[in-house]
């Protein structure tokens, strides 16, 4: 087992969130990793690192740390070696399983000076080598750093690397490298003001100001302070998603602009009144739409440029309950960090489940590598254009909405999105015209007009369905405003099923804690024959496969092998016998209860012998009412993050979104789309003959 122990080179560096952003990095490479975090100048239940390390990365057993005063007490009396015993068994206490253990070391802090000294103790107690997280915002930074190495070195521990937190847009990472006597850069993380937007309510907690209005308190972010001192036309230019409008109560205009900038759609982050001012009633009515629409409205003592001020000071550490931003923050560092170089050196096991940020990475990874073009019927739906620009920017997928390009702007501006070069916009009215003739002809045989099929192509999703019959993208992601039948009925007109298939099911790839697993069908069949049931099975086992998850099909129902009887079981006996005649190599067992196919110990009881039992990856269910009721269950009771659902048994790929979406949703369903387009042209490919030697 590799440790790595993190070192900050000066206070303020981002330890924590830089040690985090490493654990998911090595997360993605599907290690198994633990974290220990051995002393906190917090309590040992509020101490962010491990509480975030729990909630967000999965890592349940983290161990609560050691509080400072403990640490300062026995080194102060001279049991420097006690402490020292009592973090190696926290350590040990969680890696019997591990790959590698991720240290966050103590938080500089010039007032004790014992913490460099006693950082280099624990580094060597745990055989760690030390990553070095410095600030690239300054000279200072660097210069820490090689004093750092120096140390590290001199305390006779090797520095496997430095990562460099909060780069502006020109830092020179190669020159920076050049200069630290061949010690490896494994990331320069880029600042980003979003990543740094507190939110409103934490802007309340800090200031202690009185919450007029709650709205949207909890999940609007503030980017920029607007501190209304000027005339009203100079406020209005800065009223843009994230502004915090700071103003005193008699400043009606102000009051009446935000107001009005609210009530068009700009998610303000809330106006925050000063000198311990009310907004006045006949305001209050004319504005009445935004006040009780989202807008938060805070009070608070003080003049505004005081107040100002005083938000200008707000911590830069994020808040232990904001678990989005913190996420978001994670995934942010993991994608900067050098993952492979970091990972080269490290032996996998032979066999590993797939986690969650596994999945997600590989999902990413391999949608770049596909470069496929994607169609967003739903071109001017405020979710779908940020995952489009989302999904340009990390080049994810070649995106195309569809919609006219003045609506998709209105919307994106309104939401404070900028457009990339690179996002395609297609005008439905202009193009429709191009498909009639290729529409009439797949849907000759049912007698449809050229009139006909300029009606059909009035909706997007038909149109944009077309668009994939005829090859001109290699995929389709709808249902964010749509219905499933809405997504799902043209495709299966204009795009049919695919060869050997004689069904379109549904499978949805569900995060849990430690590992992904794949439910299926979910969405789209009520009551599926035998026939059918096996079909999906082995539909399941291929997506699967195609996704990186190694196939283990349990065929579920209410009784175990042959302990129970009634027409469900036999359903799925037979389904489960079909499928192993017909797909001899399948790994699949069933009738399966759903313990006895997750659980171990129940396995070993009720299924002894099974390949599938108490292993299961793949989760085949008898009817849609089971499936869909159990998927949203495990969603919705253990808080599960469901990506889907995928449609299986289309020639090309379609799929449907849940009109609840959310962007992450959205954006990682388009990479499942692309994937799915590059299987499939694989798939589609000729067998070559070999040369005839003779």
């Amino acid at each position: 087992m590799r440790t790595y122990f993190l070192a900050a080179t000066q206070p303020n560096v981002g330890l924590t969130s830089v040690s985090l952003g490493l654990l998911r990095a090595l997360q993605r490479r599907g290690l198994k990793v633990a974290f220990v975090k051995p002393i906190t100048k917090r309590t040992p239940e509020t101490e962010p690192s491990v509480l975030f390390a729990r909630s967000i990365c999965h890592i349940k057993n983290t161990p609560d740390p050691l509080p400072m005063s403990l640490a300062t007490q026995h080194v102060t009396s001279g049991k420097t070696d006690e402490l020292l015993e009592n973090i190696v068994s926290l350590a040990m206490s969680v890696t019997a399983t591990a790959d590698v253990l991720v240290v966050e070391g103590i938080h500089a802090d010039p007032s004790r000076a014992f913490i460099p000294r006693l950082s280099a103790d624990i580094a060597r107690s745990l055989q760690a080598e030390v990553v070095l997280v410095a600030s690239a915002a300054d000279a200072q930074g660097l210069a820490e750093t090689h004093y750092l190495i120096a140390q590290v070195r001199n305390a006779g521990r090797n520095v496997a690397g430095v990562i460099f937190n909060r780069a502006g847009l020109d830092y020179d990472a190669q020159a920076t490298a050049s200069q630290l006597d061949g010690i490896p850069v494994w990331g320069v993380i880029q600042n980003n003001p979003v990543l740094s937007a507190p939110r409103t309510i934490d802007v309340a907690r800090h200031l202690g100001a009185d919450v007029m209005i709650e709205g949207e308190i909890g999940t609007r972010r503030m980017l920029e302070t607007v501190l209304a001192a000027r005339s009203v036309s100079e406020v209005i230019a800065r009223l843009k998603p994230g502004a915090l409008v700071v103003s005193a109560g008699d400043r009606d205009d102000v009051i009446l602009a935000t107001a009005l900038a609210a009530s068009n759609g700009i998610e303000l982050a809330g106006l925050l009144l000063t000198h311990h001012s009310f907004i006045s009633p006949r305001i209050e009515r004319l504005g009445s739409q935004a006040f009780h629409g989202g807008l938060p409205v805070l009070r608070t003592d003080g003049d505004s440029y005081e107040t100002a001020a005083r938000i200008s000071r707000l911590p830069l550490a994020v808040p232990q309950d904001d678990l989005v931003r913190m996420d978001t923050v994670i995934e942010s560092i993991a994608e900067q960090i050098d993952g492979e170089a970091i990972c080269a050196g490290l032996e996998l096991a032979t066999s590993r489940r797939m986690s969650p940020p596994a999945f997600r990475y590989q999902l990413i990874r391999k949608a770049r590598a596909a470069n496929k073009r994607i169609v967003l019927p739903e071109g001017d739906e405020p979710r779908t254009i940020r995952a489009a620009v989302i999904c340009t920017q990390k080049g994810i997928a070649r995106c195309v909405l569809l919609g006219k390009r003045k609506v998709i702007q209105a919307v994106a501006d309104a939401a404070g999105i900028e457009l990339p070069p690179g996002l395609e916009i297609l005008d439905p009215g202009q193009i429709a015209e191009h498909y009639v003739g290729p529409m009439v002809e797949l849907r000759k045989s049912k007698g449809l007009t050229p009139g006909q099929a300029r009606a059909a192509l009035e909706d997007t999703v038909v149109l944009g369905t077309m668009m994939l019959a005829i090859d001109e993208v290699d995929g389709l992601v709808s249902g964010a405003v749509h219905t499933t039948a809405s997504t799902v009925r043209p495709a299966l007109q204009l795009i049919k099923t695919a060869a050997g298939s004689s069904i379109v099911s549904s499978c949805f790839f569900m995060l849990m804690p430690e590992q992904v697993l794949v439910y299926a069908d979910c969405a789209i069949n009520p009551d599926p024959t035998s026939q059918e049931l096996a079909e999906i099975a082995k539909q399941s086992a291929d997506s699967a496969t195609a996704f990186g998850i190694e196939p283990k099909v349990a065929m579920i129902s209410y009784s175990t092998g042959e302990s129970g009887s009634g027409d469900g079981v036999e359903k799925v006996r037979t389904a489960t016998e079909i499928a192993k005649t017909t797909w001899p190599d399948l790994v699949l067992d069933g009738p399966m209860q759903y313990d006895a196919a997750t659980v171990e110990e129940v396995a070993a009881q009720k299924a002894p012998g099974s390949a599938v039992a108490g292993q299961a990856t793949v989760f085949v269910f008898p009817d849609l009412n089971t499936g869909n009721t159990t998927y949203k269950a495990v969603q919705r009771s253990a808080n599960v993050v469901s990506v889907g659902p995928m449609l299986q048994g289309l020639r090309k790929p379609v799929n449907d979104l849940s009109r609840g979406a959310l962007v992450d949703d959205i954006v990682f369903t388009i990479a499942l789309t692309a994937i799915q387009a590059e299987s499939m042209a694989v798939a589609q490919q000729p067998v070559k003959c070999p040369a005839n030697p003779t």
